[in-house]
């Protein structure tokens, strides 16, 4: 028996070694483990062909973290460094969800606007989409900025606004957003738009009058336990943040962009305190976020959203069912490539960003992918949508029952 014993225990120590993920116990009965190995030989081939220095891959089963492994190095210039699941990422894009759509819809079930109210309540001088044969204007509204179908244009250069501004400050972007010809009638169509959220960010700021950066800090990081996501970590000095942040492209022969948002609009002329790009966040901090959205909003006991909240910025609103995109997340628009196939096609909600970075959550099956990477390191290159989608249909194909 004494025999049995040791050989069972011995047995047992070989499995936990053999994986160096954390939480092993957990993993084991949430994921198949053999068949993950697949998403390391595609992370690994993809780190081998240039298109990205490293990756960290999260899988979030049923509220469980049931998988977490780093690949590669951090960065490649001008110092080499490894790889690991601490490591703090230029979350690019799905800062629109992190940071500006939690915060929107927080402050809506607060009563702080209505996802109906028109643009131009908040924001005065706001142009209005005008029919050029009739002259009838049709105002946009919040829900058309959160699902990308207010007819403003995807981006602007920030040299083009200070040419024309002068300077190169948050309010001139603003105003200059606020007077360009819009591309189509509101909810007409679908345009993935920076110039959307970075609206957003002014009228969150305008009814709080806060700024979006201390806003969703106070009120969706420091809650979720989100302690090394936040926004400007270089200019805040955050001395903890920039010991475990990525660097992104190079800004000269000597040194990347560390700690300052990649995204020129974001940078220049918001200053890192934006509402299209500007989140800095690592895997277990998104692993939380994950596990809320798993609890209906609600983790470990405090509230960020109501279940009914959450639940209807899930989904696609009323009237735009056409365009497939929920607010502020993508649900089933042309944008939908990152979750794979096998993913619920109508439940998975999923966003990406430029730099990187990826979350998909399979709403109905409980399942979240967080992938992220600093591909544009040490130069922007390929890209890896194909990559990323792999990973998804590899994860959902291991997720044991």
């Amino acid at each position: 028996m004494k025999r049995l014993f040791l050989l069972l225990m011995l047995a047992s120590m070989a499995m936990a070694s053999s994986c160096d993920c954390c939480n092993c116990k957990k993993k084991t009965a949430l994921l198949d483990l053999e068949k993950m190995q697949a998403a390391d030989s595609v992370l690994n081939e993809a780190i081998a062909q240039g298109r990205m220095p490293g990756a960290v891959l999260a899988v979030v089963v049923d509220g469980e973290t049931a998988y977490m492994k780093a690949y590669g190095n951090r960065s490649v210039f001008p110092d080499t460094l490894p790889m690991t699941v601490e490591t703090v990422f230029d979350m690019a894009s799905c800062s629109k969800c992190i940071g500006t759509t939690m915060s929107m819809m927080q402050l809506m079930e607060h009563g702080g606007f209505r996802l109906g109210d028109n643009v131009d309540m908040y924001i005065p001088g706001f142009r209005n989409w005008v029919d050029p044969e009739t002259g009838e204007e049709t105002p946009i509204t919040i829900y058309d900025l959160l699902t990308h179908a207010s007819g403003l244009p995807s981006y602007v250069s920030p040299d083009v606004v200070i040419a024309k501004c002068g300077v190169d400050d948050p309010d001139s972007l603003m105003n200059y957003i606020a007077q360009m010809p819009r591309l189509y009638k509101p909810k007409q169509d679908f345009t993935y738009s920076c110039l959307n959220f970075i609206t957003l960010q002014n009228i969150l700021q305008k009814i709080t009058g806060k700024k979006l950066c201390d806003y969703a800090t106070e009120n969706i990081f420091k809650p979720l336990d989100m302690n090394h996501t936040c926004y400007n970590p270089a200019a805040n000095n955050n001395e903890e943040v920039m010991a475990l942040v990525a660097p992104t492209e190079k800004k000269d022969s000597t040194s990347c962009f560390l700690g300052e948002v990649h995204d020129p609009l974001a940078r220049v002329m918001n200053h890192g305190n934006s509402g299209n790009a500007g989140v800095f966040s690592c895997a277990e901090d998104l692993c939380n976020l994950a596990k809320c959205y798993m609890n209906q909003g609600n983790f470990n006991g405090k509230q960020i959203l109501s279940r009914i909240t959450y639940k209807k910025m899930i989904s696609i609103p009323a009237g735009y069912e056409h365009l497939g995109h929920a607010i502020g997340w993508d649900l089933c628009s042309s944008y939908t490539g990152t979750r794979g196939e096998v993913f619920t096609f109508d439940k998975t909600i999923n966003h990406t960003g430029y730099t990187g970075t990826a979350f998909v959550l399979d709403t109905e099956n409980n399942v979240a992918v967080i992938l992220l990477s600093n591909r544009v390191h040490p130069i922007d290159g390929d890209g890896i949508m194909r990559c990323r989608a792999l990973v998804s249909n590899i994860v959902a194909g291991a997720v044991l029952q």
